[in-house]
């Protein structure tokens, strides 16, 4: 194996304990690696503006990967290194398919979640309590999503929903998957949906950082745990799920760790890395 010089980190159920923190022992083996010279960055599905500053404010972290992997950002110089915005005409296409799904809709635009008053305030009846936090803090309130959509769809990098019961998510993926075949689809929370541009995932963001910084895909290391994290684990030299992972990301990994409640990421920094 070669030596891991970069290692991309989901946040919710990876990095995140339940309670949404770093632990102690996570923090010091992330602390580690970067000391050591390896950059370690937050692959999320969250946008820019929705990762956590217990992540970026540790010294030496200076990429971002958001939004399942449309934009990677340099944290220091503020250059988006990444860009794969879906083309404006998929983009309402995909608005339209998903309305009659129902569900609590954001939009990610430029780096930024959009959503309506009606939809923010039904997010703290269906969104998990230890997000909710998270939601009130990130979703930025338009009054005219249809306008919203129109003015920006040059630069939609997701769309993310939320349902109430995971059969009426299943129905949407369903439905999303006949109206628009095209599209990457995959889930990170229970109940919800993310919707991609074409061959936009993590696993892609993440080998074209790689690329950029002249690392092979061996030299990486990749650790998650659910649907949305499957492409980096199987991209990645090192392919690490967490015990509490998906059925399809463990099958994918090359190798398990601890689950998220129990230092999982920093059993792996520290053997795989440090």
């Amino acid at each position: 194996m070669e030596q891991i010089r970069l290692v991309a980190l989901d946040l919710d159920g990876t990095v995140f304990n339940d309670q949404k923190e770093i632990t102690p022992r996570t923090l010091a083996a992330i602390r580690a690696a970067l000391q050591k010279g390896v950059t370690v960055l937050p692959a999320t599905g969250r946008t820019a503006d929705g990762v956590p500053e217990q992540f970026t404010s540790i010294p030496g972290v200076r990429y971002a990967l958001t939004s399942n992997g449309a934009s990677v950002v340099d944290l220091q110089t503020g250059e988006q290194l990444v860009s794969l915005p879906f083309a404006p005409d998929l983009a309402r296409r995909t608005y339209r398919a998903l309305l009659p799904f129902g569900g609590m809709l954001s939009i990610f635009i430029g780096g930024k979640s959009y959503t309506t008053r009606e939809n923010a305030e039904l997010s703290l009846d269906i969104t998990p309590p230890n997000l909710r936090s998270y939601f009130r803090k990130t979703r930025i309130e338009v009054e005219d999503m249809d306008k919203t959509l129109l003015e920006h769809a040059h630069e939609v990098e997701k769309f993310s929903m939320m349902y109430a019961t995971v059969e009426q998510r299943d129905a949407a993926w369903r439905g999303m998957e006949a109206a628009c075949p095209e599209l990457e689809i995959a889930s990170s929370i229970e109940r919800n949906l993310e919707l991609s541009a074409p061959g936009v995932t993590k696993g892609r963001g993440l080998m074209a950082l790689a690329a950029h910084l002249g690392l092979t895909p061996g030299q990486v290391m990749a650790v998650g745990d659910s649907g949305n994290d499957l492409t980096m684990v199987q991209m990645a030299g090192l392919g690490v799920a967490m015990a509490n992972a998906t059925p399809d990301v463990l099958a994918a990994a090359d190798v398990v760790t601890g689950d998220n409640n129990h230092d999982g990421v920093a059993q792996a920094i520290e053997k795989y890395v440090l």
